[in-house]
């Protein structure tokens, strides 16, 4: 078996998060500048055995997909390009955010590492994958 790396995908950020070899654990990676993710995700790949991306999908309360989708869609696009046999799949990861602003505070993180949006989107990386876990 090999990794799954999921994907929080934003504009500027992108939180990774990814699973042990047996696919049981999610644990974040690290947060990039998007413009950078590529290249960072074929080193990964270089250096793992990845068999799955998992990227999360972004909507709205009544279930239509939100704004930022149009900046996702030709990010898969090339995704599936530079990295043709691994599948991606998408999570909904509505409320990832604040959920993982949430477990922040629970965890006793201060106030002013809580303002640390390459955290949160590394957390909410950790969120979607764990959800893609559970369905499973």
């Amino acid at each position: 078996m090999g990794r799954i790396v999921a994907l929080d995908f934003g504009k500027v950020r992108t939180g990774i998060a990814v699973t042990d070899e047996l696919q049981i654990i999610a644990s974040g990676l690290t947060t990039i500048n998007t413009k950078e993710l590529l290249n960072f995700l074929r080193s990964y790949v270089e250096q793992e055995n990845v068999e799955l991306f998992v990227v999360g999908e972004p909507k709205q309360m009544n279930n239509q997909p939100s704004e930022s989708e149009e900046f996702i869609t030709p990010f898969l696009r090339t995704l599936e390009g530079v990295f043709p046999k691994i599948p991606v799949v998408r999570q909904d990861e509505r409320f990832t955010s604040k959920m993982a602003v949430q477990s922040m505070i629970d965890s006793g993180i201060g106030k002013q590492k809580r303002k640390n949006k390459a955290l949160i989107d590394e957390i909410s990386a950790t969120l979607i994958l764990q959800a893609y876990l559970n369905r499973k």
